[in-house]
């Protein structure tokens, strides 16, 4: 479904909401810069909206109530994490009547629990690891047996609740993984331990509202054992391909796969969908699904767009478009009988 031609009838404003109280607070400012310096100066005017590492407003607030922001024209979440990404700031802004880019509460709030993603797509036919989840720290031994009986080594051990790879261990025997268990319920009330899978890491960002298409696929070539926070952030050895080194089959398989997993989770507006292909068997399976990805200019969802034909610029615009077109359309539900 393609930006209806009268959403951009005069210059809007866009406030653009970044920061927050996430282990990705860091993240979440550079791809902020990033949109807020490429959002066209011609169609948009920029407000700025940080939040602190204590989830305080810092400059200006949203209320949540309708007609108590008339300077906002639409909000361009750029949250990753916590408070941000999980259905919260969604839902803030759906009480205060704002049209804003990306998904919804309930979709936001699945993609970010791993656990939920995982159940959802499994019935909806796409792939994904085996695993064993836990809920609670007070039977972490027994957590840890149950895993190591169940899939073996090496496995990952990961908050059910966090992006960008926060709090992710790969281990390799039951120390490390008690150790890993500890670790992961500091971020986390909720566990998943999977199975490792030894293969290609591959991504495909999709885009559009109740009708949803699929970019190009990437692969992430990692600098590390494994793609981890400091090898997105910090050393910068990642590699990333695109398109990815797959057959026509297998990308047409994770196009597919990506808009089905989107689209049974309630996704509108973005995402990225991240795979992996096992080399040994050729099996692609569902690792994660991100609603709002990073979002600086060579950020893996953006340039599977401008693969896909679609430069930053255009996308914001579109996104944009979006977040207005799904809006207009919820005005005409009804919300009380009278």
């Amino acid at each position: 479904m393609h930006t209806k031609p009268d959403l951009f009838h005069k210059k809007l404003t866009v406030a653009v909401i970044f920061g927050g109280r996430s282990g990705e607070h860091d993240v979440s400012l550079v791809s902020a810069r990033g949109v807020m310096h490429a959002l066209d100066p011609e169609r948009f005017t920029v407000q700025p909206f940080p939040l602190g590492p204590d989830g305080r407003w810092l400059e200006g607030r949203i209320l949540p109530e309708p007609g108590a922001n008339p300077g906002i024209d639409v909000v361009f979440p750029v949250l990753h994490g916590s408070f941000g990404e999980d259905g919260c700031m969604q839902g803030l802004l759906e009480l205060a009547d704002l049209p804003y880019v990306g998904a919804g509460v309930l979709a936001s709030a699945l993609c970010m629990d791993k656990v939920a993603t995982k159940q959802v797509c499994a019935v909806a036919g796409v792939p994904v690891v085996e695993a064993v989840v836990g809920r609670s720290l007070g039977k972490a031994a027994e957590l840890a047996e149950r895993a190591e009986n169940t899939l073996g080594y090496p496995c990952f051990v990961k908050p059910a609740n966090l992006g960008s790879s926060v709090g992710i261990s790969k281990v390799c025997n039951r120390q490390e993984l008690a150790d890993a268990v500890a670790t992961a319920f500091q971020y986390d009330a909720s566990i998943l331990i999977e199975r490792g899978v030894t293969g290609q890491e591959l991504e495909c960002a999709v885009l559009g509202n109740q009708e949803l298409d699929a970019s190009v696929v990437g692969e992430i070539v990692p600098g590390n054992d494994f793609y981890d926070y400091d090898d997105k952030y910090v050393d910068g050895k990642a590699q990333t391909l695109i398109p990815a080194r797959i057959s026509p089959e297998d990308h047409e398989t994770v196009r597919r796969l990506a808009v089905t997993a989107a689209s049974a989770l309630g996704v509108e507006g973005m995402a990225r969908v991240d795979f992996f292909r096992e080399t040994a068997t050729g099996a692609i399976y569902l690792n994660e699904v991100n609603t709002i990805p990073g979002f600086t200019p060579i950020s893996m969802f953006s340039k599977l767009w401008e693969a896909s034909g679609m430069p930053y610029r255009a996308l914001l615009t579109r996104l944009l478009g979006l977040g207005l077109e799904r809006h207009d359309r919820r005005q005409s539900l009804r919300f009380s009988r009278s």
